[in-house]
């Protein structure tokens, strides 16, 4: 049976596949999602065009038969994308920006059997509403270093569940994988999940 490898090197989205019984090989693409022809496009196509763009990367670097899930996340607010802040500077001008509103957290994925030659590509949408946040209170959540690596400069699962009171639609999907998406793109392949967390 196809090994699952996970093109990323995020933590959450690794969690969330052991969580649920799978034990992925993790490969990291080290595609660069910061170039012209990216950030061109609109925060929905985006997250798409990189999570293809990193599962055939790593498919590439791979010899074996496997089922490759690549994944992109950004934060997009009135139609502009807020990815990875990077700086403190960034993510404090970010968090001020989304303190009190609400986002769509759009996340592209990518599934490669790379036995059967099929693919699957799609993107999940969940609406994130933040409350007000204090000076003090962004200064300090920054300070942790949390949220400057991580897509829109938050997280659902860490230090930054507090200031989020409402989301609409999937939870497993802000922090970084749709599991349900998953589920539904295995069962496309021919697995059931039980059959799923066999293969790991």
């Amino acid at each position: 049976m196809p090994r699952i490898v996970l093109a990323s090197q995020s933590t959450s989205r690794r969690r969330l596949l052991e969580d649920a019984g799978l034990n992925p090989t993790i490969i990291v693409s080290n595609v660069d999602e910061e170039t012209d022809f990216f950030n061109a496009m609109s925060p929905t196509d985006m997250v798409i065009a990189l999570a293809v763009s990193k599962a055939h990367t790593v498919r590439e670097m791979i010899d074996y038969p496997a089922i490759i899930i690549g994944c992109d996340s950004t934060f997009d607010v009135d139609g502009v994308s807020f990815g990875k802040p990077g700086t403190t500077d960034i993510a404090i001008e970010r968090a001020k920006k989304i303190s009190g509103r609400t986002g769509l957290l759009h996340t592209g994925h990518c599934i490669i059997d790379t036995e059967k030659g099929i693919e699957i590509a799609d993107r999940v949408t969940t609406k994130v509403t933040f409350t007000d946040m204090t000076e003090e209170e962004i200064t300090d959540y920054v300070a942790s270093g949390e949220p400057l690596h991580v897509a829109g400069g938050f997280t659902l699962d860490g230090f930054g569940s507090p200031f989020i009171p409402v989301i609409e639609g999937d939870y497993t999907n802000v922090v970084g994988i749709s599991m349900p998406f998953l589920r539904g793109a295995m069962k496309q392949l021919g697995y059931s999940w039980p059959q799923v967390k066999e293969m790991s």
